[in-house]
């Protein structure tokens, strides 16, 4: 099954700048935070212009955050970047300004969990470790036992054991790459595609998943929104912005003319938590982005 899914991986693999080969580790570690919530394609994009201007550790761990910010642009989940940019310095600080390869040691970096350091250690520095998310999930749970429905998932625990009997000694990043690819366009989370999978003479669950969907988890919203949009949002104004703006002014920026009380209490709200998180800077009822 290992070979026959490389072999897959040969003549389909996804190209992206974060997989050529010998890459820089800091090119794969800021890859991985930035795909953590961004899409693949976005990532593909804005990957380059950030590396020209934070081509090293170093580099960002010397910028100013507002200039982290500004160069975050588009991505969403602005906490990620100023997250990277204490990684940076943490980097700079601790090991010379060398990404570390070890899991223990990347896990020790602020921001840095259980799949980006496995990520990091495997696809920069060909560790054979355990790397899960969410395509690779999805794929062993349904190749290691016969699974009734889509939404079928096992335990991280039972998914590390199976995985540690599976992954190659010779090539566990192109492994993962290919796990994680058969995840994203064949063996997909709605609507697998048994029928093209490579490895549907050995899945148990092949031609035999019925479709489920799982409850929408709720995230606070403000007028159908998800909070988190109107954040990016004010990010984005003060982003775009060569001076502070007045609450006011972001208020009617973000809902025109029939503005409420409560929209400009929710305005007050998500500036102070904006503050308090680093990404900008209150004066009275002013607010620009942080230097």
């Amino acid at each position: 099954m290992v070979s026959i899914l490389l072999s897959w991986y040969s003549t389909t693999a996804r190209v992206f700048f974060w997989r050529r080969p010998n890459i820089d580790p800091w090119v794969v570690l800021v890859s991985e935070v930035m795909l953590q919530q961004t899409q693949a394609s976005r990532v593909e994009q804005r990957l380059p212009e950030f590396l020209d201007v934070f081509p090293t550790p170093q580099a960002m761990a010397e910028a100013s955050a507002g200039t982290v910010l500004k160069m975050w642009s588009g991505m969403g989940y602005n906490r990620r970047a100023l997250r990277l940019q204490e990684t940076a310095v943490a980097i700079t600080e601790r090991f010379a300004g060398r990404v570390p390869g070890e899991v223990d040691q990347l896990k020790s970096l602020p921001g840095i969990g259980p799949y980006t350091s496995a990520a990091v250690a495997c696809f920069a520095f060909g560790r054979r470790v355990v790397v899960l998310d969410v395509n690779v999930r999805r794929v062993y749970t349904r190749i290691s036992r016969r699974c009734t429905t889509t939404v079928d998932v096992d335990d991280d625990t039972t998914l590390t054991a199976y995985a540690e009997s599976i992954i190659p000694h010779d090539s566990p990043s192109q492994w993962h790459h290919a796990v994680m690819d058969l995840g994203a366009t064949i063996c997909t989370a709605r609507s697998p595609q048994c029928p093209l999978c490579p490895l549907q003479d050995f899945c148990p669950s092949a031609h035999v998943l019925q479709q489920a969907s799982r409850p929408k988890k709720q995230e606070p919203s403000w007028r159908g929104q998800p909070r988190r949009i109107w954040r990016g949002r004010i990010v984005e104004f003060l982003r775009s912005s060569s001076q502070e703006a007045s609450v006011h002014n972001i208020t009617t920026r973000l809902f025109g003319s029939d503005t409420t009380s409560e929209d400009a209490d929710f305005v007050q709200s998500l500036l102070t938590s904006l503050a308090t998180e680093g990404m900008i800077v209150r004066k009275g009822q002013t607010a620009q982005l942080v230097d």
